[in-house]
């Protein structure tokens, strides 16, 4: 068996023979072959770009909810101007991240819309890709959800601290001393000099303005127990109010969804009526010829039966 030799650097040496005679000097033909080791990278689509600028919008923004949880949960840590201010910002984020979702989705429809054909039937390889496309938005609003709920979260442990701390205190019973009316009843009953019969009619009046402003006290506390129940009821409705906001959107996606497909399976069918109809006309056109032909070849039967 005859031994195998390798020519491997017969053939280098040939080439750049070869390539310093047609006119490549030593750096040009380095970079050839540098180029040929070390690929260029591919040119990424639009969509890849927007796609991934979307994907680092999202990180961007989870990174900040982990950086300032505490910041917004403690309420000894910061002020609560300072949690509206990080509140209005992880808003703004999420309203970005949305907007940049929806601008891929609206370049997928388009994409869709442009590439039908005049029978709308679309290739297999941009049908893939379309496919592809839609599950990358997917996984985007999965992220962003998942990212906005843990906000949510935070915005629920918020609002319950102000429940908390908005909570109406039990207050002692304001009720008067028996002990000093007894007292001043008795007072009252024991035998009186001339000077306390003069200054029995201010005591009076002095009483009754003790009656009075005790009243006052107690009508003010009832007024201030009702003012602190209805803000603990405002603070909870507010916190609804945003938690059922959060899952209107969430239906609201979802509703947008099935009409995509509803709109989507109703041109479905649309197609498929037009195809059996094609199909019904071709059924009737070959029965006509079919019907013809038959008729056609009779006569020449029975007339070359009467020629002959």
């Amino acid at each position: 068996m005859a031994r195998v030799r390798d020519r491997t650097e017969d053939f280098k040496d040939a080439v750049r023979h070869t390539a310093v005679s047609s006119g490549y000097d030593e750096s040009k033909l380095a970079a050839i072959l540098a180029s040929f080791i070390i690929h260029k990278p591919r040119q990424r689509l639009p969509f890849t770009k927007a796609a991934l600028t979307t994907l680092e919008s999202i990180s961007t923004l989870e990174q900040f909810i982990i950086k300032h949880r505490k910041d917004y949960v403690d309420l000894h840590r910061t002020t609560e101007q300072e949690r509206d201010s990080i509140e209005h910002e992880v808003m703004a984020f999420i309203k970005t991240c949305k907007e940049q979702i929806d601008v891929l989705k609206n370049s997928i429809n388009n994409e869709e819309a442009s590439a039908k054909g005049w029978l709308s039937i679309r290739g297999s390889s941009n049908t893939d890709t379309v496919a592809h496309k839609h599950g990358v938005v997917l996984i985007l609003s999965e992220k962003l959800h998942s990212v906005s709920a843990q906000f949510d979260q935070l915005r629920a442990v918020r609002f319950q601290d102000a429940i908390n701390k908005r909570m109406p205190r039990r207050k002692p019973n304001r009720v008067a001393n028996p002990s000093s009316t007894d007292s001043s009843k008795m007072n009252n009953s024991e035998p009186r000099e001339p000077d306390e019969i003069q200054t029995d009619p201010l005591r009076v009046q002095q009483q009754l303005l003790d009656d009075e402003t005790r009243a006052l006290q107690v009508e003010l506390a009832s007024l201030l127990d009702a003012a602190q129940q209805t803000e603990t009821k405002m603070v909870e409705m507010s916190a609804l109010n945003h938690l059922m906001s959060t899952h209107v959107l969430q239906q609201a996606q979802q509703i947008e969804h099935l009409y995509e497909q509803a709109v989507e399976a109703t041109k479905n069918v649309e197609l498929g009526n037009k195809e059996l109809s094609q199909a019904i006309q071709r059924n009737s056109s070959s029965r006509t010829f079919l019907l013809l032909f038959l008729f056609v070849l009779t006569f020449s039967v029975l007339f070359l039966d009467w020629y002959s």
